[in-house]
């Protein structure tokens, strides 16, 4: 008698994706993200980032979006370039987490086209709809399966996620930096915050922090063009003898501008004491 063997669906590496996407959505409450269907082809809310990198009248309604959100919870007005840094790195951080996060737990390298993710403008809701596109380790069960691309070792895999997030970034930067009024090195910098702060904050959210800050030096161990960086973390010890990772930003996302009282943890412009404060409050 012939057994029919099964074998994976074309859609596997979309439906895996899904499936990381979701868990991410579900650990990180930070994370405002919807995971739709994968091959969805209905209409989805808002405006694609492709969308966003062609059209300028679509670009200045993300900034003026993000103005809105900004003057609603915070009370005031901020200047164009002060929403455009702040629109860039909620994206930055997002997309940085997506990537990360699933090469953080499976492994996996997501390739994310930029009309794989749409922004509702209203809400500030991303929705990600899951690609074919992977890169993984040989030993991973889509290895072979089309849209997988196997790689050998986990530094190729690391160069994956460097390059994978550069790709996907590289036309936002371009569109918004006018507006941003910074340069390359700054612009990078900040993707290089928001890829490593995002595989450090899925860590503490699994109880995994110690974890978390090897896997992100790794992938960043030191400045790999075009980041202008490394995770370059570090620790502070608090009265109560803690040890608390910390690192400087290397893009400053300009919360600072917004409540000058309460720039970012990691701001270059926050001493080691105002951080232990926090830290250990």
């Amino acid at each position: 008698m012939s057994v029919a063997l099964k074998t994976p669906s074309a859609g596997a590496v979309a439906h895996a994706l899904g499936d990381v996407y979701q868990r991410l959505a579900d650990v990180c409450e930070a994370l405002a993200v919807r995971v739709a269907e994968p091959g969805y082809q209905g209409v989805q809310p808002g405006a694609s980032i492709a969308e966003l990198t062609a059209d300028q009248d679509i670009l200045n309604a993300f900034v003026e979006a993000e103005s809105a959100r900004i003057r609603d919870r915070y009370g005031t007005v901020p200047r164009p370039d002060v929403a455009a840094s702040r629109a860039l790195h909620d994206y930055a951080w997002s997309v940085g987490l997506l990537m990360g996060g699933a090469w953080y737990l499976d492994r996996r390298v997501p390739r994310i086209r930029p009309e794989d993710v749409r922004l509702d403008l209203a809400t500030g809701t991303y929705t990600i709809t899951p690609g074919t596109d992977l890169a993984c380790l040989a030993d991973d069960p889509l290895a072979g399966l089309p849209g997988a691309l196997t790689l050998p070792q986990e530094e190729p895999l690391r160069a994956a996620l460097r390059m994978a997030v550069a790709e996907h970034m590289r036309p936002l930067l371009a569109a918004l930096g006018p507006t941003v009024r910074r340069g390359a090195r700054t612009l990078w910098g900040m993707v290089c915050d928001d890829l490593v702060s995002g595989i450090w904050y899925l860590g503490r959210m699994l109880d995994q922090e110690a974890e978390a800050v090897r896997a992100a030096t790794d992938i960043l161990p030191t400045a790999v063009p075009p980041y202008p960086a490394g995770a370059d973390f570090r620790y502070l010890v608090g009265d109560s003898g803690r040890r608390h990772a910390t690192r400087t930003r290397a893009g400053c996302c300009l919360f600072y501008k917004i409540r000058p009282e309460e720039a970012c943890v990691t701001c270059p412009r926050t001493g080691d004491a105002e951080r232990l404060r926090r830290l250990e409050g």
